[in-house]
């Protein structure tokens, strides 16, 4: 079970407009959890002014299990404000044992699959863990090759086998390049690359000489002076490296360079890494649809991996 800390500021206005009228929030799943905490999500975002005490309950694998969280759940409607329980439970007699609770509870799987199956006339295999787990086994793989090229390729370290990049993020330190990078391989199995724009770099609009030839793989990152320097200060307190005056040079030549040779560009300074990621998916797509299904390195983003010589 994992717990997250209330999120929202409490107003006058609504039911949670003190410490004890946080709502009970509930994610569970016979599989990671993933789904239910993304789409209960969706819904509780929509609710800024309420806070939300939330809890995961993973892998609830027999009814066993499943009637120890229900006990769970029905004590939790003792508490002073009535729970909120959202499921993704696949297996039938483990959605149905959590659906005697007494805590209100939105099955997303029993309301969506009942009419999945009616518009395609089959029956799914309502079974666990065939969206997070290794389910395809190729493609898991292939996730897991494009997470070690992002580490071997992080920060500039290593320039061999940089033309098998399908993307290559160009930004000064600290705009937000890593957790792109390893997000976009992680959740799409793209090999990402990431290099850093030091002074020297920025001398002159050229690109640098490593990636001189994946202009068409070049994605440029950029954000706001007052932002870079705030997070530059965490990591050299009162250094020049995180002076506004620096930052200031160092994006402005950036979008010099970017500017040059017309490369697609993402501010992060109010973006998440999901957004910018799906910048980057949607830039690549209209690339791919350019070039017959297939994107600048070779790789085809319709199947996720790299044909074999």
């Amino acid at each position: 079970m994992q717990r997250s800390p209330s999120t929202g500021p409490p107003t006058d206005a609504d039911p949670a407009s003190d410490e004890q009228a946080v709502v009970p929030v509930f994610f569970l799943s016979d599989s990671t959890g993933i789904s239910a905490e993304t789409m209960g999500n969706a819904l509780l975002i929509q609710f800024p002014d309420v806070s939300f005490e939330r809890t995961l309950i993973p892998f609830i694998s027999t009814v066993e299990q499943a009637r120890e969280v229900v006990a769970q759940l029905d004590a939790a409607m003792e508490g002073p404000v009535t729970p909120l329980v959202f499921t993704t439970a696949a297996v039938d007699e483990v959605r149905e044992e959590l659906l005697r609770t007494k805590a209100p509870i939105i099955d997303f799987f029993g309301l969506h699959m009942s009419r999945v199956e009616e518009q395609l006339g089959a029956r799914g295999l309502r079974e666990a863990r065939r969206l997070h787990g290794v389910g395809d086994v190729r493609r898991y793989n292939d996730r897991m090759a494009a997470i070690e090229f992002a580490i071997e390729h992080d920060d500039g370290l290593g320039s061999r086998g940089l033309d098998r990049a399908d993307v290559v993020l160009l930004a000064p330190s600290r705009c937000g390049k890593t957790p792109t990078a390893m997000y976009l391989a992680l959740q799409h199995g793209l090999f990402v690359a990431n290099y850093p724009l030091v002074d020297e770099d920025l001398e002159t609009t050229d690109l640098p000489g490593p990636v001189r030839d994946l202009a068409d793989r070049c994605f440029g990152l950029t954000t706001t002076v007052a932002r870079l320097s705030r997070v530059r200060q965490e990591r050299r307190p009162d250094s020049r490296y995180s002076s506004e005056e620096q930052c200031r040079f160092e994006l402005r030549r950036a979008t010099a360079m970017y500017e040059a040779h017309d490369l697609p560009t993402v501010d992060t300074s109010a973006a998440s890494v999901e957004e910018i990621a799906t910048v980057v998916i949607q830039t690549l797509a209209r690339r791919r649809r350019g070039s017959g299904g297939r994107l600048p390195s070779g790789r085809d983003l319709r199947r996720g991996r790299t044909p074999r010589s």
